[in-house]
């Protein structure tokens, strides 16, 4: 990983320290949510506007030597927030010779991703489309090899059913944040992990919990 990726990673991640005061403010509202029946993430919804909420250190490094390893050249990336994870992926793209296509919805996030994606020098070989990723993602090149999902958890299921017909053989997938919502990504995780599921997958002790898979067959 190049000086400048470093730096910028360095910068960020001490940023989002501020992210644990905003997202406290919400427990009440995901107490009462979670009383009435709601999920964790739609009691949070108004707190995590401005909220980093990144990837940490170890599954940072974890996803970039993943990735690094697996010498994936055409990566794409289910929620961006800020461009942490973004850049992790980019820098070990970057070895690879191959690009990182990312997606947020939210447009001030997707205007501070960018600009932080340019800060680490590494704009050239990343594209982050604002938007839906349901739509913005939909028309994403054949041979995807290294997929990071890491936005609403109750996308993770329609997300893998959209790029699964662009994924190249042995392609990996990590699934982020696999303890932190357990309750919402068990249906992924039971998925993932079923006999006949096309993948090899283990839930990886890592950060948040990430889900590793890997596609078998073609």
């Amino acid at each position: 990983m190049h000086a400048q990726a470093r730096a910028t990673l360095d910068r960020l991640h001490r940023a989002a320290r501020a992210d644990y005061w905003k997202i406290s403010r919400g427990i009440p509202a995901v107490l009462w949510g979670l009383l009435r029946g709601r999920g964790v993430e739609p009691s949070l919804i108004p707190y995590l506007d401005t909220a980093f909420i990144p990837v940490t250190r170890a599954s940072g490094q974890f996803i970039f030597q993943v990735a690094l390893a697996a010498r994936a050249r055409h990566i794409v990336e289910f929620g961006s927030s800020y461009g942490i994870s973004t850049i992790y992926l980019a820098a070990a793209a970057r070895q690879n010779q191959g690009r990182v296509i990312g997606s947020e919805i939210n447009p001030a996030k997707h205007a501070k991703a960018t600009a932080h994606i340019q800060e680490a020098e590494l704009q050239d070989i990343v594209e982050i489309r604002l938007g839906d990723a349901l739509q913005t993602l939909a028309d994403v090149p054949d041979g995807v090899d290294f997929v990071l999902l890491d936005g609403w958890k109750n996308l993770y299921l329609p997300m893998l059913n959209l790029l699964l017909p662009k994924l190249a053989p042995g392609a990996i997938i990590v699934a982020d944040n696999i303890h932190t919502f357990r309750r919402a990504l068990r249906p992924y995780v039971e998925r993932m992990q079923a006999p006949g599921s096309g993948f090899f997958s283990v839930t990886v002790p890592i950060g948040e919990g990430m889900e590793f898979s890997t596609r078998i067959g073609s």
